[in-house]
């Protein structure tokens, strides 16, 4: 019998408590996003997503575009309390939220459980500390260890979001990455490709000679391998590559953007499946 798919309502709040922007980043342009919502915000995107919703899966209400346990407690309280009166009139299954490695603690992680969040998605970028201090991440690899280890003693599902191509990042060093995730066990992956949007400072980088961002053929080559270890692994790969969106497509000036990225890492992990098999 075929899995119900699952609905999950995207809220943003675009670099809401980030200490500071990484190279690579405009959640603007990716999230089409420029101010943080109120309750009320929150509460009228639900009911939206949820009036249109015809599949019978699980509902989630998620907090993205952000680092949402480094927002201050009572900020986060009432985002969640806007989120969880769906929960408790049955509207919603659970709520998820997005955050940095670095901004979880057993306190923290203990007043998403308290206020009924289910999923964690750890923004990881990389497990290789040189890639994520050229990125100007701001955590370490030990940092993701630590946070995983952390909400799993809290009964938190945990996904982490990976970054290919990233600046000082090579094919091989990305499959040490993949593998050092996987060796967590999250419960899923996702992966988005690094690509150059405007007035970022990887742009700067860019125009200066900085940064060469990787090809369309190379990232194929890279998100395909990643897929292989992860199905190997039996932990579910749930997205590849960036959202779609005319403002990200005008605002990207280099770098793997293709709209059916998944699509070709998928046909390209076959094709390594069989070459290794020959």
């Amino acid at each position: 019998m075929a899995r119900k798919k699952r609905l999950i309502i995207p809220i943003f709040i675009p670099f809401g408590g980030c200490p500071h922007r990484c190279v690579f980043c405009d959640q603007g342009a990716v999230t089409g996003a420029r101010s943080m919502p109120s309750e009320a915000d929150v509460a009228a995107t639900v009911e939206l997503y949820l009036s249109t919703w015809k599949g019978g899966g699980p509902r989630e209400a998620a907090f993205y575009g952000g680092t949402f346990t480094a927002l201050p407690e009572p900020v986060q309280r009432r985002y969640l309390a806007a989120a969880a009166a769906f929960v408790r009139a049955g509207r919603l299954d659970s709520l998820r939220v997005s955050t940095r490695p670095d901004a979880v603690d057993e306190k923290r992680a203990g007043l998403l459980k308290e206020q009924g969040v289910r999923t964690v998605e750890l923004g990881v970028q990389s497990m290789d500390d040189e890639v994520l201090r050229l990125s100007g991440r701001g955590h370490t690899a030990a940092h993701t260890v630590r946070a995983v280890e952390v909400l799993g003693a809290a009964g938190m599902e945990v996904g982490l979001q990976l970054m290919p191509g990233l600046p000082g990042d090579t094919p091989a060093r990305f499959e040490a990455t993949v593998r050092a995730a996987l060796d967590l066990t999250p419960h899923f992956l996702r992966i988005y490709p690094t690509v150059v949007m405007a007035g970022t400072t990887l742009h700067e980088m860019y125009l200066d000679g900085g940064f060469e961002p990787w090809g369309l053929d190379e990232t194929v080559e890279a998100c395909a391998a990643a897929l292989r270890l992860a199905r190997k692994a039996g932990v579910p790969v749930v997205r590849i590559g960036l959202p779609q969106g005319p403002e990200l497509g005008e605002r990207v000036v280099a770098g793997p953007y293709h709209p059916s990225l998944r699509s070709l890492a998928q046909a390209r992990a076959v094709n390594q499946s069989k070459e290794v098999d020959q």
